[in-house]
């Protein structure tokens, strides 16, 4: 076995871009979160930069996948050989980690989603992208009013002794009565402690709603970072509810894992990423609207250098296709 040959797992969000570095053997050799803050495509060359510095240049990148909202994006920095959505690299992670898991509990910084496996296979699913009170930035927002570190958030919260009713079914009523409780005189720590309830509770009747939730339970995102949640879970679930290893980049770590598929199923250590160098590359993203018919689609581009990568947001194929013609032409000279 090589020790300098990997599998890389990219996954893109709106608040975290994820990366992982998977070894041959399934152990993991790198785990990167770094915060997007809104600029993806730079984020991801300064990931793959200090990955870069951490690694060195004379690694071999044998497949690479990418998974998050902004995964197609990712992929076609990257060069990946596999893009798949979210509840897949998570599903596959989680398994992949704990093959008897029936449940996912995933909450992230913008949105949050329960997966439900039997027998290793995904049956149902369910995403929330709408209501803040049940993603991790409301915390981040609490925590930063009350004057605390969000590291410190779950172990306070953890110290209550009777944490106090919140409405956690919007975040602006949650707010609201945690000022309330705070001018009563509610200990910090019950108030935390009774937050932590609220979000879980929001979580449970709104992305858990009519889902046969069993154990093993797997929770995972960066939320899972906070005890006090984690005990909210097991108090209203009476189940227990583990928190993996990796549990910040599972879908980094499902990408990667997928990417291993990829080339064992194709036989061939052959991979289409563009290699390490690719922070050294200028990547530009524009994008403009057509006026060829009336849906005026809004088109976004992208290029490298001087050259178009990709297109996407045409509903015809206009330009996107045109790409694909134009590889298919090249291909055939080539021939």
């Amino acid at each position: 076995m090589h020790t300098n040959q990997y599998f890389l797992g990219v996954d893109v969000g709106s608040v975290s871009t994820n990366i992982v570095l998977l070894r041959e053997d399934n152990t993991v050799a790198e785990a990167m979160y770094l915060r997007t803050q809104g600029r993806p495509m730079q984020t991801i060359q300064e990931g793959i930069k200090s990955l870069r510095n951490k690694i060195g240049n004379s690694v071999q990148i044998l497949g690479v996948g990418t998974t998050g909202s902004a995964r197609q994006l990712a992929a076609t920095l990257l060069g990946a050989d596999v893009v798949k959505n979210e509840i897949t690299a998570h599903a596959v992670a989680a398994s992949r980690q704990y093959p008897e898991v029936q449940t996912i509990l995933e909450i992230g910084g913008q949105d949050s989603k329960i997966i439900i496996l039997r027998d290793g296979v995904v049956v149902d699913f369910a995403m929330n992208t709408v209501c803040a009170a049940g993603t991790g930035s409301f915390l981040d927002q609490q925590a930063a009013r009350l004057g605390i570190p969000i590291e410190e958030f779950g172990p306070i919260a953890l110290q209550a002794e009777h944490p106090v009713r919140i409405a956690g079914r919007c975040s602006v009523f949650a707010e609201s009565d945690m000022i309330h409780k705070q001018q009563l005189g509610h200990p910090l720590p019950d108030i935390l402690a009774g937050l932590c309830q609220a979000m879980v509770r929001n979580y449970l009747n709104n992305v858990g709603k009519n889902k046969e939730i069993l154990g093993p339970i797997l929770f995972q995102g960066g939320v899972a970072a906070n005890p006090g949640i984690r005990k909210a879970f097991e108090t209203e679930l009476g189940q227990n509810v583990i928190v993996p290893e990796h549990f910040s980049v599972m879908g980094a770590l499902g990408a990667a894992y997928l990417a291993q598929e990829k080339v064992v199923q194709r036989k061939e250590l052959k991979t289409q990423f563009r290699g390490l160098q690719l922070t050294d590359t200028l990547f530009k993203a524009r994008s403009f609207d057509c006026n060829g018919c009336a849906n005026h689609c809004e088109v976004v581009e992208i290029q490298q250098e001087q050259d178009i990568l990709a297109r996407w947001g045409d509903r015809c194929g206009k330009w996107s296709g045109a790409l694909s013609k134009k590889e298919e032409a090249m291909n055939e000279v080539m021939v």
